[in-house]
């Protein structure tokens, strides 16, 4: 069943966000108004606005360190959210986490991780307590192809498995981990590979087609929450930008041919055709979409630099520590 106009239109405008939001931060990270490393989502959108929008509000994820996108999607308040980046007390984690550390538990969103795969075993963790409750909610792992690579990543699959819990395994295969080529790293041409190691059913999707996305998720979700345990969707999309922020000088480990033809695989502009030529939007509504989100985003900036950094008695406020 095709999805209702208002659903594609829900896809957009989730896909837009998180293009005006990232590409506004890497702009600023690029002019010293954002400290630290920022790592950019643009152009795997139809990945995470794929997945979130087949979820319910209760269904949880867990992030990467390029998770700004996740969050996006998953409803997150663009305010806090900038403001986070530039580290202010008002942002959605007062300023202590980060672009890196970004999380919302309000929206179900357990957090981005720096370390790559950290939010796999998190991910299942959620789902063994969610099977404890005896509720159906999911929780989505996204991860990126390099993750594959690493124990923790076989370890929390594994589980998932071997415990058949309700877990959705998203795999975004933009094909670097960091400036190293999947294929010098795998003998395998497909991610989605590994899942049958752990008896896991799985799925290759076209993660530049966000229609593709939600069909997929959608299917993956019904057999999850039928108690049949986890699944594994390998979405094959690519990042525009470098491995941290917009330019990285000296690192020039693809070529411009290939970038440029991704761009012309963009996600955004493929969804709008679909739109225009279903009539289910008009060149004026898009332009007025895309112009709500550029004063939406315009409109988090000046909110985050009008923002107090936070006070430094704040420190150790919502840090737990173990007795000794």
């Amino acid at each position: 069943m095709s999805p209702s106009p208002e659903v594609v239109h829900d896809l957009h405008q989730r896909m837009v966000r998180i293009r005006f939001f990232e590409e506004a931060a890497g702009r600023l990270f690029e002019a010293n108004r954002i400290p630290g490393f920022i790592h950019l989502y643009v152009g795997q959108e139809a990945v995470a606005a794929g997945v979130c929008v087949a979820l319910r509000d209760d269904d949880q994820i867990t992030s990467t360190h390029r998770g700004h996108g996740h969050l996006v999607a998953k409803g997150g308040d663009l305010n806090e959210m900038m403001a986070e980046l530039m580290g202010k007390a008002t942002g959605s984690c007062q300023g202590k986490g980060g672009s890196m550390h970004i999380c919302d538990l309000d929206l179900n969103m357990l957090g981005a991780n720096g370390i790559v795969g950290g939010g796999v075993p998190i991910a299942v963790g959620a789902g063994f307590a969610n099977k404890y409750r005896g509720n159906d909610t999911v929780s989505v792992a996204f991860f990126g192809d390099g993750t594959t690579n690493i124990g923790a990543f076989h370890e929390a699959a594994n589980m998932a498995a071997a415990l058949r819990l309700p877990v959705l395994f998203v795999c975004e295969n933009n094909e670097y981990a960091e400036y190293t080529p999947r294929s010098t790293t795998m003998a395998i041409d497909d991610v989605v590979e590994r899942a049958a190691a752990y008896g896991m059913p799985g799925a290759v999707v076209d993660g530049m087609d966000a229609l593709a996305v939600l069909e997929a998720t959608s299917s993956a979700l019904g057999s999850i929450r039928a108690g049949e345990g986890p699944s594994f969707l390998e979405c094959k999309t690519y990042r525009y930008y470098n491995h941290h922020g917009i330019q990285t000088l000296g690192m020039k480990y693809r070529t411009d041919d290939e970038v440029e033809a991704w761009k012309g695989r963009d996600a955004i502009d493929a969804l709008e055709r679909v739109m225009l030529d279903d009539g289910i939007a008009t060149s004026d509504d898009l332009a007025a979409a895309r112009a709500a989100v550029l004063a939406e985003v315009d409109a988090a900036i000046r909110f985050a630099e009008d923002s107090p950094v936070p006070e430094p008695g704040a420190l150790l406020e919502n840090v737990s520590t173990e007795a000794s």
